[in-house]
């Protein structure tokens, strides 16, 4: 496997207009009109739910959103028999590049290829709830002029408290694990501790990459959030 370098940047602390940006975009509504192709997806996603669930048979969901080739959430769904696991990424390329890992997915868990922003907004709208929501491993965007471009800096950002309450986050990337939990106690009030990972089984291919590089990984997770199986906060 080849080795991964570790994120490099001249932003050496949590950017000191985080707590500014988070504040215009609570104050404003993210307008961007959804794209066709993830209303289609979305309309997927509420014909699955409306086979898998009853109102006589409930089922817990779980989001996990930027899952890239869906190794997470097949792990998610088999760790998690009784629960409803959504992997959604905008790659149809890197959903595609694991395509007979997927097929084997266990029958609680489904794939989407959909933007990230949009699928999000459906679901508020809709009001879905989903009791767990993970974001592991997402581009960390590092050089300071980039924090609008991470999720904790995205005009949609303010949406993601409506759509789960128990959200871990994990990167490479300290910083980037520091602004989101900042952030989030901006939006709910809610506090998100900086953990330190051990990583047994990997989750993720990015973390089985970056922990191979002998890399330090971060997560951030409530304080009542499952850890799913082999991971271990330092």
């Amino acid at each position: 496997m080849t080795e991964s370098r570790a994120i490099t940047d001249a932003q050496p602390a949590v950017h000191e207009r985080l707590a500014d940006v988070v504040a215009k975009h609570l104050n404003s509504s993210y307008l961007k009109p959804i794209q066709a192709h993830n209303q289609l997806a979305f309309a997927q996603f509420k014909q699955w739910l409306a086979c898998e669930q009853t109102p006589h048979n409930p089922k817990k969901l779980w989001l996990d959103s930027c899952c890239g080739t869906g190794f997470s959430a097949v792990q998610i769904a088999e760790a998690n028999p009784d629960v409803l696991v959504v992997g959604i990424d905008q790659s149809l390329k890197r959903l595609s590049k694991e395509a007979d890992y997927l097929l084997r997915a266990p029958k609680n868990c489904l794939f989407l290829r959909t933007n990230c922003e949009d699928f999000w907004r459906l679901c508020v709208a809709e009001n879905i709830y989903f009791y767990k929501h993970t974001i592991f491993y997402p581009n960390p965007y590092p050089k300071p002029a980039q924090l609008t471009k991470r999720w904790h800096g995205h005009p949609v950002f303010p949406v993601l408290k409506a759509l789960s309450e128990n959200i871990e986050v994990r990167s490479n990337w300290q910083i980037y694990i520091e602004e989101f939990a900042n952030a989030w106690t901006q939006l709910s009030a809610q506090y998100l501790p900086v953990n330190e990972l051990v990583i047994e089984n990997p989750i993720t291919l990015f973390e089985k990459k970056y922990a191979a590089s002998g890399q330090q990984l971060w997560g951030t997770a409530s304080d009542n959030f499952f850890k799913p199986m082999g991971v271990v906060a330092g």
